[in-house]
């Protein structure tokens, strides 16, 4: 979702916008650290997103697993694993070293990290965790090799009790969203917005081929295609009036009702 986009929108939209960007995907602070000191990590496009990624400062002052997680250094946390390190310690913001990975798309590190023991379930302060860390970041390579490894695909994220599934529908990451529906993610999980990941993929999508092939990953997983938002709407009825002919036709095609 583009800021210029947002602000095309009108101001009751905008504050539910602001309300869902708390939620799961879209906020103030950029995903992977500071522009002018990347490191190893990758740095997309302007998008902001509510989960909060260790700052530049952060990264320089880390030591021990989360220094190495976030090098993707995974012979040093073998090292440290093995002299007894804390697998699950936490930085200031709650973070464990197989969070900070998941922010960097350091495979080999979290590959280490979870070799090792480490808890793939645990939430940080934003009560996200590796997998919805994984699927903002359209990692779905991460988001696999969590899942395999244990991660819960139905675990309730962030502070709109959300899930992975959720976040992911609604930035139209259609490969996470494969990825997560083969891994047994909840496809009809409300939020306490009252949206669903198909809710979230018309309301807060922009209507292109990616938000058309994750509602048609959910259409053929078999996701209730009439759950109504708080207003009563269902999601054909929202991709009507969003414009969005082409997901309105899937939906009624697979039957949906307006």
């Amino acid at each position: 979702m583009t800021v210029t986009r947002v602000l095309t929108m009108g101001l009751p939209l905008l504050a539910l916008l602001l309300a869902a960007a708390i939620a799961d995907d879209v906020g103030a602070l950029p995903l992977f650290g500071a522009l002018d000191d990347p490191g190893p990590w990758r740095i997309g496009p302007p998008v902001l997103l509510a989960q909060l990624a260790p700052s530049a400062r952060e990264l320089a002052a880390y030591g021990g697993l989360h220094d190495a997680a976030a090098k993707g250094d995974g012979a040093e946390i073998e090292r440290l694993a093995a002299a007894g390190a804390d697998l699950n310690g936490r930085d200031g913001h709650g973070r464990t070293p197989l969070m900070v990975a998941a922010h960097g798309g350091a495979h080999r590190g979290a590959e280490a990290l979870i070799a090792a023991g480490a808890d793939l379930n645990a939430l940080d302060h934003d009560r996200y965790d590796v997998l919805t860390i994984a699927a903002v970041a359209d990692d779905e390579a991460m988001v696999r090799l969590a899942i395999a490894a244990g991660a819960d695909p139905g675990l309730v994220t962030s502070p709109y009790d959300g899930t992975a599934l959720i976040a992911a529908a609604h930035l139209g990451h259609d490969g996470v969203v494969r990825a997560l529906i083969e891994g047994g993610a909840p496809l009809d999980h409300v939020n306490n917005l009252h949206w669903t990941a198909l809710i979230e993929a018309v309301v807060l999508g922009d209507g292109g081929p990616r938000h058309q092939a994750t509602v048609r990953a959910l259409v053929a997983a078999g996701a209730d295609l009439n759950l109504a938002d708080s207003s009563a709407a269902t999601p054909l009825t929202l991709a009507r009036q969003h414009g969005y002919s082409e997901i309105a036709r899937m939906l009624d095609a697979a039957g949906a009702k307006p």
